[in-house]
């Protein structure tokens, strides 16, 4: 894999966690933590994305 390709991938994977973040903590804090069990957003979208 090229530094190119390794840069983009991980610009890439940023983007994803950050889009995913930002939906997390949009979510009512009620349906996130009650309904979802999502008490921290940072943490569930950085294993969405990174594994």
């Amino acid at each position: 894999m090229t530094a190119f390709a390794s840069l983009r991938t991980a610009l890439e994977k940023r983007a994803a966690y950050l889009r995913t973040k930002r939906e997390l903590q949009g979510l009512p804090r009620d349906l996130a933590i009650e309904d979802l069990g999502i008490y921290d957003p940072e943490t569930q979208a950085r294993q969405a994305v990174y594994g």
